[in-house]
């Protein structure tokens, strides 16, 4: 005897068949393109500007609307890309045109992700066209795809562009990697809140590549991961070197990558192999894929059990700590009282704080103890000097009668700019004036 299947349990399992197609979103390419040769076809600057917002801005996707705003984009940016790049953009067209070829591709490395991730929340994946400021990005759950980089392929003709700029194209290898790429930034999506240090960015990043690398059995496109299997001693000494240097973070990733190693993009070295070693070290793989991903950057024994876990560092993060603490210069005494007095005469108008070492004679910071801004004594910052070869700290204050007082010592270096410990400088004022 057939059986027969219910009308709602048909309509219900094509139903959840089509809700779990991945939603790529590709509107706005075929927006660009329409103003695109609008433009071209007027020299009016104003009408040029007018139909950008029209056609291209105010028909923008969400995508776009995020990816203007995370990359602060402007109608500046856009015109003169147009006009500046010619022979890139007419050779980049048919890639960006044939853009639904691609998509199944990317929906089987995403349908991957979602096996090795079965708790994998939906995101939508958009290909917008920006002014070269990203290839791909992650913003309140959306993936953000820059066509004009992400698209990009042999044929298409970079010799316009910024010299800075053509090795993206040439190293990359932009098209070929795309499922990949959809697929790292679609990780971003479901990872947790970044702290912003520099162990942290790396893992972020570096976890994104190794688990999409991992579900897509693609190798990654970044050529600092070569780079850095030759170069591992060097990478993870300068690594920790770095480690407490903020203003070293983005020479790592992101940004300005200016450092001695010469190699762009390092960070994601650093986070892939710490990642790919405690995946390996894992005798539960799905749970180590969902470890990753899911990792609170604010828990910092979660970070380090991960990281310890790999032993991809020659030591623990607590012993690397424990190291750097040991480098880090001190304040020593305070020459004018000792530190907590309860009994400065608030005649006194001069601090001299005292180190252990000499410093570099440049960073400095005093700021606000716990107590806040009230609490805060009235310096006269011009007054503010070097002395005793850069070994002591003089400025000039004013103080008030029978009050309580908190300043914050910090960002003060060495020469190789390791930081002076924090130091609260605390003391209150007696009700007149101390006579000797």
């Amino acid at each position: 005897m057939k059986q027969v299947i219910p009308l709602t349990l048909i309509v219900l399992f094509f139903s959840c068949k089509k809700q779990s197609v991945q939603k790529i979103v590709t509107t706005d390419i075929d927006n660009f393109w329409s103003v695109y040769d609008k433009i071209k076809q007027t020299n009016d600057t104003i009408l040029q500007y007018k139909l950008l917002q029209e056609i291209y801005i105010e028909n923008a996707s969400q995508g776009l609307r995020d990816i203007i705003d995370a990359r602060r984009y402007s109608r500046e940016d856009y015109i003169e890309a147009i006009h500046s790049y010619p022979k890139f953009w007419e050779s980049i067209r048919p890639n960006m045109s044939k853009i639904d070829e691609n998509k199944k591709a990317i929906r089987e490395s995403i349908q991957k992700l979602k096996t090795a991730y079965p708790d994998l929340k939906p995101s939508t994946i958009y290909f917008t066209v920006g002014s070269f400021r990203t290839g791909g990005t992650a913003k309140w759950n959306n993936v953000l795809i820059g066509s004009e980089l992400a698209l990009g392929s042999d044929v298409t003709d970079i010799s316009e562009l910024p010299e800075w700029r053509q090795p993206y194209y040439e190293d990359y290898k932009p098209l070929e990697n795309l499922p990949l790429l959809c697929t790292h930034e679609y990780i971003h999506t479901q990872q947790t809140e970044i702290v912003e240090n520099l162990l942290a960015m790396c893992l972020y990043e570096g976890i994104a590549e190794f688990i999409s690398c991992k579900v897509t059995q693609e190798k990654s496109n970044t050529p600092a991961l070569t780079f850095g299997k030759e170069n591992n001693e060097a990478i993870t000494h300068k690594f920790i070197e770095d480690l407490y240097a903020p203003e070293n973070n983005y020479n790592w990733l992101w940004g300005e990558n200016q450092n001695e190693l010469k190699e762009r993009d390092l960070g994601y070295y650093v986070g892939f192999k710490i990642s790919e070693r405690y995946y390996n070290s894992s005798s539960d793989k799905m749970r180590a894929v969902k470890d990753l991903i899911e990792l609170d950057y604010y828990n910092d024994k979660e970070v380090a059990r991960i990281v310890d876990a790999s032993k991809f560092l020659p030591k623990s993060l607590e012993q690397i700590d424990s190291d750097y603490q040991l480098k880090r210069p001190k304040v020593v005494s305070i020459s004018e009282f000792e530190n907590g007095s309860k009994t400065v005469s608030p005649t006194l108008d001069k601090i001299t704080i005292n180190f252990s070492e000499p410093l570099n004679g440049i960073h400095s910071s005093l700021d606000y103890g716990f107590l806040g801004k009230t609490t805060y004594p009235n310096i006269d910052n011009n007054s503010r000097i070097w002395t005793n070869t850069n070994q002591s700290y003089t400025f000039n204050l004013k103080l008030e009668s029978n009050k309580q007082y908190q300043m914050i010592v910090s960002n003060f270096r060495l020469e190789n700019g390791i930081r002076l410990k924090p130091f609260l400088i605390e003391f209150k004022t007696t009700k007149k004036p101390i006579t000797i």
